[in-house]
């Protein structure tokens, strides 16, 4: 018995490990995708999109919907398939009203993170603004903590007002508990109000948590109004961004996920195609 044991000891250690083939040598895994990219898809076939997207080998979802079905129903079609939901993304307001329910959602749905957005606003931001907001996420984020889970703000363009040394996106950064609020970084909604993604998550590593993939057609203007039409979104590596200098720096954070999020309507047919582009850097 002493000898088979120890055969099979020296087997083992004679064995070689095999390690998992990181996805490229840029982006070691595999991006996740946010379900607005298939917004349209999911609104008639849940299954189906989730089919689709498994398909492609993106295994991780942000959702920012539940298209029609209660939380453990996804949750159900998301484990027959060996997918998973890592973020779940709401609204402010109800964050701001209905926390409870927002909280028990994601449990349900097994993420570790929950996110808004962007914040109300009919002008540009003010600082009254982000001082209610900082309250905000504060009290939130805090409810979240307590559940397991991190709460994250995805910027939306119209933070980056000058505000004292920097802009109000800084204030709301500064301001807010860093272990109850992260940050979900949109690249494009950093790059067109006039940001350096790179720079900005070089300067906050540690709050960044999160960050949508997504590029914009060259020659598409400067602006910090968080919007653009459906065909201004390229596939990644087509368009403005910089992405091996801002994937470079991402490396460097506490970013959790990658999410691919093309609002084209082409998405179906650009996904394969910016994932290619991601596994080749």
């Amino acid at each position: 018995m002493i000898r088979i044991t120890l055969f099979l000891i020296l087997l083992l250690a004679a064995t070689p490990v095999i390690k998992a083939q990181p996805f490229g040598k840029l982006v070691q895994k595999m991006p996740g995708i946010v379900s607005y990219t298939m917004r349209e898809s999911f609104s008639k076939d849940v299954p189906g999109t989730l089919d689709k997207i498994k398909a492609w080998g993106i295994t991780d979802i942000e959702f920012s919907s539940l298209f029609g079905k209660t939380a453990p129903e996804l949750r159900a079609l998301l484990d027959q398939r060996g997918l998973h939901a890592s973020s779940y993304g709401v609204s402010y307001d109800a964050i701001a009203q209905k926390p409870d329910s927002i909280l028990k959602n994601a449990k349900a749905l097994g993420v570790k993170y929950i996110r808004i957005g962007s914040i109300p606003h009919k002008t540009a931001a003010t600082l009254e603004i982000m001082q209610n907001a900082v309250d905000v996420f504060n009290r939130f984020g805090k409810q979240a903590h307590e559940k397991g889970i991190m709460f994250c703000y995805h910027n939306h363009g119209f933070e980056f007002q000058p505000y004292e040394n920097g802009t109000l996106f800084d204030y709301l950064v500064t301001k807010t508990n860093p272990d109850y609020v992260g940050y979900e970084m949109d690249v494009t909604w950093t790059y067109l109000p006039g940001q350096d993604p790179a720079a900005l998550l070089t300067k906050y590593p540690k709050r960044f948590r999160l960050i949508h993939l997504k590029d914009v057609e060259k020659g598409v203007a400067h602006s910090d109004k968080g919007g653009m039409s459906n065909e201004q979104s390229v596939i990644l590596g087509t368009g403005q961004i910089d992405w091996p200098a801002v994937l470079k720096a991402a490396r460097k954070t506490s970013i959790d996920h990658f999410y691919i999020e093309d609002e084209s309507k082409a998405a179906e047919e650009q996904v394969p195609k910016s994932l290619a582009y991601l596994k080749s850097l």
